[in-house]
């Protein structure tokens, strides 16, 4: 079977050298995502709004692909704040309605726009 590549874009108000996520075939790579406020363009003070934030903005990628969160395989998530593993860990439970991904949680050094988190993932269709 040839391979069939489909680079997913969200709207964005400056360019940046990469993609959101690239789907090949049934598999959807995403990109490293942030969960950022779009009237700032920063992590917002409040942790469960990033949060919220993040989860949206994986949810709408992985849309443009016509999947789900159930969808996901692997989820890699870095954090400079590993204190705050319980708080992404009651915001990640309630994206799920099925079996959870596999998953590494990472203590990081600072991230890009004062993030507290970024997270990247392999999904497949089912």
């Amino acid at each position: 079977m040839p391979e069939t590549r489909r680079y997913i874009n969200l709207p964005r108000k400056a360019p940046v050298p990469f993609s959101d996520a690239v789907l090949v075939n049934d598999t959807l790579y995403l990109a490293g995502r942030i969960g950022l406020d779009p009237a700032t363009g920063l992590a917002p003070a409040d942790v469960d709004q990033e949060l919220k934030l993040l989860f949206d903005g994986f949810e709408a990628v992985l849309s443009q692909a016509g999947m789900t969160m159930n969808d996901l395989v692997w989820v890699q998530v870095y954090s400079p704040d590993i204190s705050l593993w319980e708080n992404f860990n009651t915001a990640y439970v309630k994206r799920f309605s099925g079996e959870f991904p596999a998953r590494a949680f990472l203590g990081s050094g600072s991230l890009l726009k004062n993030g507290r988190f970024e997270m990247m993932g392999i999904a497949v269709r089912r």
